[in-house]
């Protein structure tokens, strides 16, 4: 099921997938992304581009639907999270909103049909 999630989500432009810790963050968008998986080895990306990510698909344990409301506007993401509860990577939609602050209704669909498809929290 992680793989597929995954896939779903590099098939949607304008995803922002963040990788953080305390001392690094790496941001990769989604458009035209590929996605594979060798054995336990999920690859967004190709070796040969600038950037990719591999991710140990038994490392992850839950995935979450989180929607953050802010003073301005609500921040739409998926996160993945590893046995601890840390979270390992987030996916963030962006391009939710126009220039006057209004939703993107057409986006949000897109997210809100990906969290019916999985449910709100996923268990791997």
């Amino acid at each position: 099921m992680l793989y597929e999630i995954l896939s779903d989500l590099v098939h949607i432009k304008d995803v922002l997938l963040i990788v953080k810790n305390t001392s690094a963050t790496s941001e990769i968008k989604t458009n035209n992304l590929t996605i594979r998986q060798n054995e336990k080895w999920i690859t967004i990306g190709s070796n040969d581009d600038p950037a990719h990510l591999h991710i140990n698909s038994e490392m992850i344990k839950s995935v979450k639907f989180i929607e953050e409301k802010k003073p301005e506007r609500t921040s739409f993401s998926v996160r993945f999270y590893d046995q601890n509860q840390e979270r390992v990577i987030a996916a963030f939609f962006t391009k939710m909103y126009d220039e006057n602050k209004n939703l993107d209704i057409s986006r949000k669909n897109l997210y809100d049909d990906l969290q019916k498809k999985f449910g709100s929290v996923i268990q791997i």
